[in-house]
């Protein structure tokens, strides 16, 4: 089936069914349209993200299995307890949400580009400043040194990306996150070995959505 094609001046044109999305590459959706809030917002209602890199068009995904972590089950390794025994790391909540966006557009060693172009960062500023958007710091010495964002629609946290400059940072900005009163399940899109060592785990798109629906993700 072709790839839907969203109009750039038009968000209330609908998505596509998910069940529609390619199964390869796995769960491309949809092309072009905006990242405006009504757009963006009516995406993440239905377990859509935008993911594409510079020079490329706005490209919507949908993948299925889809990749999790239910609080309950987040795997804390004895290396990570013993970093949060010892609180070397305040954490912080919403306290500077632009500053973990930037850092986790920063280039990395293993991989020099970004997806987390500058249009996707203003848009998920202003996600944040509409109430829609989350991210939780972690602070050593008064600096960021690691952090995580994502949007945040019920009691669901559709985790966006997470960064660290310093050992542990990124994962006890995760735990955090999952011990939030207000976050029940955690999106992390796509699996990698990463998250799996922290407790990630596939679940079939449909599953997902159901879940989604019964944690307070409004229907668009």
């Amino acid at each position: 089936m072709p790839i839907a094609l969203l109009p750039h001046d038009d968000d209330s044109v609908p998505f596509p069914a998910v069940d529609t999305a390619a199964r390869e590459p796995n769960g491309l959706l949809a092309v072009g349209g905006s990242l405006r809030p009504r757009r963006m917002l009516d995406a993440y209602r239905h377990g859509i993200f935008p993911w594409f890199g510079h020079g490329e068009p706005i490209l919507w995904w949908s993948p299925d299995p889809r990749c999790v972590i239910f609080p309950d089950r987040l795997h804390v390794s004895r290396r990570l307890r013993r970093t949060l025994r010892r609180e070397v790391f305040t954490v912080t909540r919403n306290r500077s949400f632009e500053a973990v966006v930037r850092g986790c557009a920063e280039p990395r060693a293993d991989s020099p580009g970004t997806w987390i172009v500058p249009a996707m960062i203003d848009a998920y500023i202003e996600l944040h400043r509409l109430g829609y958007a989350t991210s939780f710091e972690c602070w050593r010495d008064g600096r960021l040194a690691g952090g995580i964002y994502g949007v945040h629609l019920g009691r669901v946290f559709f985790g966006e990306s997470m960064f660290s400059r310093a050992t542990d940072a990124s994962k006890v900005a995760l735990t955090a996150t999952a011990a939030a009163e207000d976050v029940e399940l955690i999106d992390c899109q796509l699996s990698n070995p990463h998250l799996e060592r922290m407790g990630a785990e596939e679940i079939p798109r449909a599953h997902f959505r159901t879940l989604i629906a019964r944690l307070g993700v409004p229907d668009a």
